[in-house]
């Protein structure tokens, strides 16, 4: 059985897509992430250092959608979830990211790529 941390709805301006005019403009991208993990330790102790500090992953996770530009959400919601594995205690990561302003022509409430990675 995992057990889940879950990071909802955190927003960011990034300059990611293909087309120019979203690399020179910008626009925000939301970001959805699920962690499975074992949280049994930091719950027996009480220690936040047993366990993911969802506010510490925030700050990464927002360094990586502002930091260097890619084409594709696909390639963001990669190096979103290397930095959701690169916590040794999580097994899995799922890594939603949204482009609620997407360069489409027709009325759209949202498109987004969902990933889940796993430890080895």
């Amino acid at each position: 059985m995992t057990d889940r941390i879950e990071l909802r709805g955190l927003r960011a301006r990034g300059f990611h897509g293909v087309l120019p005019a979203e690399r020179e403009l910008g626009q925000e991208f939301v970001v959805d992430v699920v962690l499975g993990l074992d949280l049994r330790p930091a719950a027996e102790k009480d220690d936040v250092a047993l366990t993911v500090h969802y506010g510490e992953l925030a700050d990464r996770l927002v360094e990586v959608v502002t930091g260097e530009p890619v084409d594709l959400i696909e390639t963001l919601a990669e190096r979103l979830a290397e930095v959701c594995l690169a916590d040794p205690r999580v097994l899995n990561a799922e890594v939603t990211v949204h482009k609620p302003a997407a360069p489409i022509v027709h009325p759209f409430t949202d498109v987004a790529v969902t990933i889940t990675r796993s430890r080895g």
